[in-house]
């Protein structure tokens, strides 16, 4: 692990203020292959993509640069491979292909679509007794270097409220918890419930199943043992106002009906979400969050061997729970559609 300060725009800038305030700059010193790899390992998965990109000096335009795919892309030119050992030294070994993600958002590098690294395996069940390590090897074909990280997965863990029997309805005035114990390996926990209902067409009466997640907070584990209880709290009566502004159909949601098109709507259940960075991520993440004070300048965060980026862990748990009866009497009262189920 290391720290380091290397933004790659602010890199741009500096060379084109260098050069007289223009984009056009010349690179007179030895080309060097510098690595970014981003990656996180889950056992919620079985398909795992790695970003692996190469920071690029040319001359030209150094925007122009950035927006052609062969000057950040590896190509066919590295080997990447996710390794699997387990404590009694027993190995996987899971090759990573070449693919193109399409969903890249415009921006100052190429897109629509990117060059990710894909492989397909699923984490043993009893990934905790074997005490499972996963470590990332990509090899340059070229120059044979070798770049490479590892990491732990985040272990499970117990949720201790709310329980799964019970139904929940968002009616005190106060403050409520949600508890549980730390998971091994573990770090940041963020907390979202996720409200599942369905969407009943006034034409057809088909129904679509649709959620809208109410994120709560994060909160960290003092260490990554596990075993520490950990809790936060939520203001019940804030969801309905969640409700209000996400439940009805917007253009941006991507649908293929309006919300003059819905009828009615049923509440279906409610899923209190933890999803847990692993330490590296953690770490990561608080690294880049907003700088606070005069000194605005933060040091990077790396653990790639040879390279720079992120290689961590994360694990998605979460317990459904039943929307109850008062809940429900609730969301009818929002005028958003909601109807109350027969018997409920």
């Amino acid at each position: 692990m290391k720290r380091f300060v290397l933004r790659f725009m602010t890199f741009i800038m500096l060379l084109s203020f260098l050069a007289g305030c223009e984009t056009d700059f010349d690179v007179t010193a030895p080309w060097k292959d510098i690595t970014v790899v981003y990656g996180l390992i889950s056992q919620n998965d079985s398909v795992h993509y790695i970003k692996v990109n190469k920071a690029f000096l040319g001359e030209g335009n150094a925007y122009t640069y950035a927006q052609i795919a062969d000057s950040s892309s590896y190509g066919d030119n590295i080997e990447v491979t996710i390794v699997e050992k387990a404590k009694n030294g027993s190995t996987r070994s899971f090759a990573c292909e070449p693919t193109t993600v399409f969903d890249k958002e415009p921006g100052i590098f190429y897109y629509p679509e990117q060059e990710v690294y894909k492989t397909t395996f699923k984490v043993p069940v009893n990934y905790t007794e074997q005490e499972l390590v996963y470590s990332l090897v990509i090899r340059n074909k070229i120059t044979g270097k070798i770049v490479s990280a590892q990491t732990p997965l985040v272990k499970d863990f117990t949720i201790e409220t709310p329980r799964p029997a019970q139904q929940i309805d968002f009616i005190s005035e106060n403050n409520q918890k949600i508890k549980w114990i730390s998971a091994k390996d573990g770090r940041r926990y963020n907390i979202a419930i996720r409200f599942w209902f369905a969407d009943v067409m006034e034409t057809t009466h088909d129904t679509v199943a649709r959620y809208i997640d109410w994120n709560l907070t994060s909160t960290k584990s003092s260490t990554i043992e596990g075993g520490e209880s950990l809790e936060i709290l939520y203001s019940p009566l804030s969801f309905y106002e969640v409700c209000k502004n996400l439940v009805p159909v917007r253009e941006s949601y991507g649908l293929n009906y309006t919300e003059n098109d819905v009828d009615v709507r049923l509440a279906d259940r409610f899923e209190f979400r933890f999803m847990v960075a692993g330490d590296e991520l953690n770490t990561y993440m608080e690294v880049n969050e907003p700088a606070t004070g005069i000194v605005q300048e933060k040091p990077e965060y790396t653990n790639i061997v040879n390279g720079i980026g992120l290689f961590s862990s994360r694990y998605t748990k979460f317990i459904s729970i039943p929307v109850g009866s008062r809940t429900q009497d609730n969301l009818v009262e929002q005028n958003i559609r909601f109807i109350k189920k027969i018997g409920k």
